[in-house]
């Protein structure tokens, strides 16, 4: 766990909540939120994709990771990872050499994951839900990059409320660690 958290990093597979949950997590902290799929789209001026079909996904993660370096060291920001952020060694790094950036892995078995993914508007877009065998291949392959985190919050069968009130008390926890510590210091 970083000393100081100025950025929380929020990962994990897709319909882990990441986007729902770092929207009310900024909210509650007053601090800004962005989706680095949204960022890279602004970026490419096209869809993600678009950006896969036509340069493939070497370049997305490519721009993916440029992204991800531009905001993960911003202040009193909430980032939102794509699910696959962190397969590129690239990313990985970036966020470790962060030292202000908090981590915070969003889990919960794949099939509430999928569950989670083809009640949310769009799901038909997703044609990766219907490939269970690759799904569950690209989730074991994620799976041991999402457990590096500084922090993993076990989702199934919290409400959102709840998982963004588990990570402000993991935050708290730490800010007053680091408050206590530089009370100590002479």
């Amino acid at each position: 766990m970083p000393r100081t958290i100025r950025t929380i990093v929020l990962t994990g597979f897709m319909g882990a909540g990441k986007s729902t949950i770092g929207t009310r997590l900024a909210r509650a902290l007053g601090w800004e939120f962005l989706d680095s799929d949204t960022a890279i789209e602004a970026r490419a001026g096209k869809s993600i994709a678009e950006i896969f079909a036509e340069q493939g996904e070497p370049a997305f993660r490519a721009l993916e990771a440029e992204v991800v370096g531009e905001h993960a060291n911003r202040a009193n920001l909430v980032l939102a990872l794509g699910g696959g952020a962190l397969e590129t060694e690239a990313t990985r790094r970036l966020l470790t050499r962060h030292e202000h950036a908090c981590l915070v892995f969003l889990d919960a078995p794949l099939e509430v994951l999928v569950t989670r993914c083809q009640e949310h508007p769009g799901a038909a877009e997703r044609p990766v839900l219907a490939n269970r065998e690759g799904l569950l291949r690209r989730f074991n392959t994620r799976l041991p990059y999402y457990r590096q985190a500084h922090l993993t919050i076990s989702t199934a069968g919290l409400s959102r409320e709840e998982v963004v009130a588990r990570i402000m008390d993991a935050v708290a926890r730490r800010r007053a660690e680091e408050q206590a510590t530089r009370g100590m210091e002479i």
